[in-house]
């Protein structure tokens, strides 16, 4: 026993020696500001490459300008710096936030030699398309999300790794896509092309015809008047809002049965064809603030239906679930319906097409011209508890005002990202 109390001692006096050789890091000495990204996006290295990523020790190679937290070490951080120009790069860096800087041009010297770099957030800058050193991304092998949203592109920037999964457009100037620019992106999951000057003629070309992977793409906030063509049937999110669209084909949604969710608020749309939403894995439909007079077939699956501020007088039940399947029953949660035209609440048959029915908002209605009226019951709630049912008989008014507001914050506010 002798013998191991003295080893004992021995090993915790080499541990304290160990530890002792390594400083404790102070983050705040060296970074001030929160980063974007809290947990940095990782993804599974491709296991074909996996065994080449390299080994560093402690303290990685880090740009002068940024910062490279040692609990991320394949991480740079350098944005927030008002930084003018791209620093240079460590070849071992993977994620690379360069967000909110005052950056123009995108030159290949930094990314010389950068071979694992998988995400770059290039977001919340000043650069132009011809800007961009021709084929700086193609050359990065394995990246797999870009983010040039908030800058001042013209075109499309092409061209592009065949790794890309994700690619962030948004808030941009993009008018044209050239022929080609979305050639060879064959893992393109997640396109987002909002607030851009997209029109109609831009489409002619079927850029997304060729994106079998493509899960998500975000037009919002656009100049389209027509529904973008020839989708790939992969689709499940699709973002059209805040275009000019006033119709949509019978048939357009027939070869795209995997759509999730829909959403299509701030067009022009005035009639809806009965069957055109008969999609069977359906489960969001926003078409607000359009020019609806009624309401059409929604498919079992739909949980959350929001057709507010049209010019619906009546909500026809039957057209919107014609038989009554106790098998397979509707999935209908809620619809939101204020700032309509309508004098009566919706038929109690209602209830009984969509048992699962938790809320019907009601709000604010428009039945004259130049004055808003309200229905008896503004907001119709179901399956409240008692507690829940107490504090809603207590502060009436409270709570519709607040639920009123809440609405038109969701209005005003639009998360292009499902």
């Amino acid at each position: 026993m002798g013998i191991l109390s003295q080893l004992s001692i021995i090993h915790l006096l080499w541990a304290a020696m160990v530890f002792s050789q390594y400083e404790d890091y102070d983050f705040e000495d060296e970074y001030d500001e929160e980063p974007d990204h809290q947990q940095p996006y990782y993804i599974n290295f491709n296991p074909n490459t996996q065994g080449e990523v390299p080994r560093f020790p402690f303290p990685v190679e880090c740009a002068r300008e940024c910062f490279c937290p040692p609990a991320f070490p394949l991480s740079m951080y350098c944005d927030h710096r008002k930084l003018k120009t791209i620093p240079n790069i460590p070849r071992h860096v993977q994620q690379l936030y360069l967000q909110n800087n005052d950056i123009e041009a995108v030159p290949g010297g930094p990314f010389t030699n950068v071979t694992f770099l998988r995400e770059i957030n290039l977001s919340h800058n000043k650069i132009k398309f011809h800007m961009i050193d021709h084929g700086v991304f193609a050359k990065l092998s394995n990246l797999v999300q870009l983010h040039l949203q908030h800058n001042e592109l013209e075109e499309f920037p092409f061209p592009l790794p065949s790794s890309l999964e994700r690619l962030l457009l948004g808030f941009n100037k993009i008018s044209r896509l050239s022929g080609n620019a979305l050639e060879g992106l064959p893992n393109i999951t997640m396109l987002d092309l909002c607030n851009n000057f997209l029109d109609d003629s831009v489409l002619k070309g079927k850029p997304f015809s060729n994106m079998k992977n493509l899960m998500q793409l975000n037009l919002c906030n656009n100049k389209l008047q027509t529904m973008p063509p020839d989708l790939p049937l992969s689709l499940m999110y699709l973002s059209l809002e805040n275009n000019s669209i006033s119709y949509i084909p019978e048939n357009y949604f027939n070869r795209l049965p995997k759509i999730i969710a829909l959403r299509m608020s701030h067009n022009n749309l005035q009639n809806i064809p009965r069957n055109t939403f008969n999609l069977p894995n359906l489960l969001e439909l926003n078409l607000g603030h359009n020019k609806l007079k009624q309401v059409f077939y929604i498919p079992r699956s739909l949980q959350h239906l929001y057709i507010e501020d049209n010019d619906i007088e009546m909500i026809n039940v039957t057209l919107m679930c014609p038989s009554i399947d106790p098998m397979n029953t509707n999935q209908l949660t809620y619809i939101r319906v204020d700032q309509n035209k309508l004098t009566i609440p919706i038929s109690q048959y209602a209830f009984f097409c969509f048992p699962h029915i938790r809320t019907i908002y009601y709000g604010e209605q428009n039945v004259n011209v130049n004055k808003s009226t309200q229905l008896r019951i503004p907001v119709f709630r179901r399956f409240l508890t008692p507690e829940e049912y107490d504090e809603a008989e207590d502060d009436h008014e409270t709570h519709d005002h607040e639920t009123e507001e809440d609405h038109d914050a969701e209005d005003n506010y639009f998360h292009p990202y499902f």
